[in-house]
């Protein structure tokens, strides 16, 4: 088992609070065009798009919302060109960032993300400065609530899928594999009809930057929490882990 992080439970829990907030549905609407754009619209033989399209249902998006977005990445329908970025920095305390994001227009975007960094205390560092801290990885959320196995047996049926770890969150199970072996992993799990609450292709740290300063720790927060809230930004990673002495509260 992976050890117990305290920044990834808080994180978890601020997801599930934003997805109420609908801007979730614009995240994953773009996933889902991009997808399509990318191998076509059939989920059967494209597996990013079928990972997009089963989050999306996940998150209780409309089936019809998630039609549209596959037909406008199919060319069915009209869309924006939306281009894939990553951006690289880092925030107060030396805490490595990664900003994954979609958007259709580069420049505008860049001095939004330059913006953000510098008003937090950080900056934004050339490519590669940051990226080799982080290995990419299938991260695959499992809720507990009506999971009908024990911890154990759910190890054992991850790792002989292929599976990598696993770690114990507050309300979920993050199951890890190489990213070419998560497909694998998640027909596994769903043959013993083990419901999925997210599966992505994440960037894990390889090793973890603790924030001992309370100060220190709202800034950094408050930066990861500014660019997740930017439209075009769909998903944000960090090495940032918190002292034990920092609560929720406390942020």
């Amino acid at each position: 088992m992976s050890g117990h992080s305290k920044w990834a439970n808080i994180k978890h829990k601020k997801a599930r609070t934003d997805a109420q907030k609908g801007k979730i549905f614009t995240k994953l609407g773009r996933e889902i065009i991009v997808a399509a754009r990318a191998g076509g619209g059939d989920i059967n033989n494209n597996f990013r798009l079928k990972v997009a399209v089963e989050n999306a249902r996940a998150a209780n998006m409309p089936n019809d919302n998630i039609q549209r977005a596959i037909q406008k990445g199919t060319g069915a329908l009209a869309a924006e060109l939306l281009e894939e970025l990553r951006y690289e920095g880092y925030a107060p305390g030396g805490v490595a960032v990664m900003v994954d994001l979609m958007t259709d227009n580069r420049n505008r975007t860049a001095g939004e993300m330059r913006y953000i960094f510098s008003k937090n205390g950080g900056n934004l560092s050339e490519e590669g400065s940051v990226s080799w801290m982080f290995s990419r990885q299938g991260q695959i959320s499992v809720p507990r609530e009506g999971l009908a196995l024990v911890e154990d047996d759910l190890l054992m049926l991850a790792l002989e899928a292929g599976a990598l770890d696993i770690e114990a969150q507050d309300e979920t199970f993050e199951v890890y594999t190489d990213a070419d072996d998560m497909e694998t992993v998640l027909g596994a799990l769903s043959e013993r009809d083990i419901r999925v609450e997210q599966a992505q292709v994440s960037l894990i740290p390889t090793n973890l930057v603790e924030i001992t300063d309370v100060e220190q720790a709202r800034k950094v927060v408050r930066l990861i929490e500014m660019l997740e809230e930017h439209n075009d930004v769909q998903k944000v990673s960090s090495n940032l882990e918190l002292a034990d002495s920092i609560g929720a509260e406390d942020l």
